[in-house]
């Protein structure tokens, strides 16, 4: 049984196509990739799963359940979480308290003004565990807008795996980001997708990104889907050379 499923969904605004008649399926535990040409339609196929952007048409079933209309704090609560191509964290919080916040949210304790000994005990223990599986834990008291671009990066990826999702959509995790950054973040995808089990569908520019961690790859052009296989598939359609890859090899 699939994880997400997605039935014919397309996206229009007024006579602009964004998304039009994608149907894809993911697995539980997979780690898939999408990728394609700047104006492909992957900012908006990533709106309309996490619902921030409402359907033109076409099926969202998550867990066989259709979500086609909840709203995104909705999806939240089932288990869908997301990060954003801008980076969204509070630089003016520490780190520690960029993770608290979610926690306490997960733990149905936001907007509480008190939280009991044993509750408080719990908090504090997840979002250790958070700092730990990111290598933050020595920078837990400085304010996150204070951090490295790579940093910043990995607390808002910590921040969505505070809400404990079951699908965790990454937006280009590795954008802006040099050699050892990339590779730190890779590293921490990686560990989600194989220690963890958790399912990954990953928007990603860099290839070599790609290639290392996706099961499959879903490759987007005008708003449409152009091809689907593993990677040695993609890296061999010609199709997927000439619209995204560079061309046909000789």
């Amino acid at each position: 049984m699939s994880l997400l499923r997605v039935e014919q969904l397309s996206c229009c605004f007024g006579s602009l196509r964004a998304v039009h008649e994608v149907s894809m399926s993911i697995a539980p535990g997979e780690l898939r990739a999408l990728i394609g040409a700047n104006g492909a339609g992957k900012p908006t196929l990533f709106n309309l799963l996490s619902g921030f952007v409402a359907p033109s048409g076409g099926r969202i079933l998550f867990d066989g359940q259709d979500i086609t209309g909840r709203p995104a704090h909705e999806r939240v609560d089932m288990g869908i979480a997301r990060t954003f191509q801008i980076t969204e964290i509070f630089p003016e919080l520490s780190v520690h308290e960029n993770l608290r916040i979610p926690v306490e949210s997960e733990a149905g304790l936001r907007l509480r003004p008190w939280q009991s000994r044993s509750a408080a005990d719990r908090i504090e223990r997840r979002v250790a565990e958070l700092l730990e599986l990111g290598n933050l834990a020595d920078k837990s008291g400085r304010l996150a807008g204070e951090l490295s671009h790579g940093d910043q990066r990995t607390t808002e990826i910590l921040m969505a795996l505070a809400l404990r999702p079951r699908l965790l959509l990454l937006d280009e995790p590795t954008a802006g980001m040099g050699e050892q950054e990339t590779y730190e973040i890779t590293e921490l995808v990686r560990r989600l997708h194989r220690e963890r089990s958790l399912t990954i569908l990953l928007v990603e520019h860099d290839m070599r990104v790609v290639f290392h961690l996706a099961d499959r790859i879903m490759v987007m052009a005008e708003g449409s889907l152009l091809a689907e296989g593993t990677a040695q598939q993609i890296a061999a359609d010609e199709r997927v050379q000439a619209a995204y890859l560079g061309g046909s090899r000789q």
